[in-house]
């Protein structure tokens, strides 16, 4: 019987033709026999019977050698195919939003919904964060950079789906809708939007004008009221509140504050023009200062009423609206998962809340000499 001498594979002397397959199998033969071990421990081939072993000895040489190289062959398509699966692909989410940081309310609840339905950040699904700091000048930017990734959805805070949608109009958008992206054609109703936009209406406008009449309602007694905007934001918002002020028989001043050093100036302003209360309009930069614009409130103790809930857990007076982590824990969280499971955001009506809330910090009213509503629940 021909003895194989030992075969360098790393750049030795070249092998007759006839030699290399030969060379490779014993080469490989280790890996080989080591993955049909492996194989059969795991339950996935079953160890040969002694009789097999015998019959398998009787083979020639050249036998041998392809069973040896088919071997091979098995131990790189199982390394192909672990690869490809260690690289496989996993969804991405891009947030985009003009919030500070991602460790807030609403975030931990869209993360949790995610949870709910099987989504775990990190492990089988990949979320994007792009957070402006209450700069909406960056935001442009951030969309493009989440439509460049590429991310299979994004979801838009606030004033940000704006911005989302003029950044892409094939990636899936959920956000806060309301009825004038239908005015302008962006989506056809609120019962089958079409295009790549859904989300859910949270009355932004209505809201607006019955905060006002909430604060009137539950302090009669004021009279002139300072609405605090951002003129980054919607015209529509503030012309709503202007509006129902006229409506209320209230004097209402607004006050422009486009950035956090202004917002000192702003109550300033309002105090010296008379007003005794104020209306905080939605928006991101107001949302980032809440306890800054909380102190500031208490200062010069102006009862307030305020669009979220988390103004009064810091401190603030009054809220009314709807509960917004609920929203994005339940709507988002599971539009996400809709589309990610092949639904289209087209087909994906709007959804609009049906419970909303007014909490009164009672500390706070107390401190400023003003009887709570017993209806109003207190925090």
């Amino acid at each position: 019987m021909r003895t194989l001498a030992p075969v360098r594979l790393d750049g030795g002397p070249n092998l007759p033709p006839k030699w290399l397959g030969t060379a490779l199998a014993h080469a490989m033969l280790p890996r080989a026999v080591g993955l049909l071990e492996n194989r059969i421990r795991e339950g996935l081939v079953r160890r040969p019977s002694g009789r097999a072993l015998g019959q398998m000895a009787r083979y020639d040489r050249m036998e041998r050698r392809r069973i040896i190289v088919a071997l091979a062959a098995l131990l790189v398509a199982s390394k192909s195919t672990g690869a490809q699966q260690a690289t496989a692909k996993i969804p991405r989410i891009g947030i985009l939003s003009p919030a500070e940081r991602p460790d807030t309310k609403i975030f931990d609840a869209f993360r949790a919904g995610l949870r709910e339905l099987g989504y775990i950040d990190g492990q089988n699904i990949s979320i994007e964060y792009r957070h402006a700091a209450g700069d909406p000048s960056r935001l442009p930017g951030m969309a493009e950079e989440l439509v460049r990734l590429p991310v299979d959805v994004i979801v838009a805070d606030g004033a940000a789906i704006w911005v989302a949608q003029e950044a892409t109009r094939t990636i899936p958008i959920i956000g806060a809708v309301g009825p004038e992206l239908v005015a302008i054609g962006r989506i056809r109703s609120f019962a089958h939007p079409g295009g790549n936009i859904t989300g859910f209406y949270g009355f932004g406008l209505e809201l607006s004008a019955k905060r006002l009449q909430v604060l009137k309602d539950a302090f009669p007694a004021i009279s002139r009221v300072a609405a605090l905007w951002n003129p980054a934001g919607s015209t529509l918002v503030r012309q709503t509140i202007e509006e129902a002020a006229l409506t209320l028989g209230l004097e209402l001043s607004t006050i422009e504050v486009a950035t956090p050093d202004q917002l000192p100036g702003g109550f300033e302003a309002a105090v010296a023009g008379g007003a005794t209360a104020l209306a905080v309009l939605p928006d991101a930069m107001f949302w980032n200062e809440r306890v800054r614009i909380v102190t500031l409130a208490a200062k010069h103790r102006m009862p307030a009423i305020y669009p979220e809930r988390e103004y009064v857990d810091e401190g603030g007076l009054s809220a009314y609206g709807p509960d917004i982590p609920d929203h994005w824990r339940h709507i988002r969280a599971t539009y996400v998962d809709k589309i990610l499971r092949g639904e289209k955001p087209g087909d994906l009506p709007i959804q609009q809340p049906t419970k909303f809330e007014l909490v009164v910090n009672l500390k706070t009213a107390k401190a400023l000499g003003l009887t709570v509503p017993p209806s109003a629940p207190m925090r």
